[in-house]
């Protein structure tokens, strides 16, 4: 009976032990695919921007951080379609960001209920 359960047990170390390696793996890959695409990303905008528009973007990049990820797949998709002229320089980039700034402004209203 003992050597029928160290047996049992063994196997399921080794599943485990499978399923972690597989798991580690598919976690390297991911991650690889995630540098992949980001450098692909960083390549086309290095194509696109002037290098004054890309550090006002790596700068806004701290602060917001989501903005600029949409701003970026957006900015890569027109200069793909040829919507927008190429290189975006920093002055336009700015106007740009201007025009989100407007749009996205939310106005707070304070109703006091007397």
């Amino acid at each position: 009976m003992g050597e029928a359960y160290d047996e049992e047990l063994e196997e399921l170390k080794r599943r485990k032990l499978l399923e972690y390696q597989r798991m580690i793996e598919e976690a390297r890959r991911r991650e690889e695919e995630r540098r992949r695409i980001e450098a692909e990303r960083q390549a086309a905008l290095a194509r696109i921007l002037t290098p004054e528009a890309r550090a006002r973007l790596a700068n806004l990049k701290l602060v917001k951080p989501e903005l600029v990820e949409a701003l970026e797949v957006q900015l890569i998709q027109l200069a793909r379609a040829g919507r927008i002229p190429v290189p975006i320089t920093d002055e336009a980039l700015k106007s740009l960001l201007r025009e989100l700034s407007a749009r996205s402004r939310r106005d707070i209203r304070i109703k006091f209920y007397t």
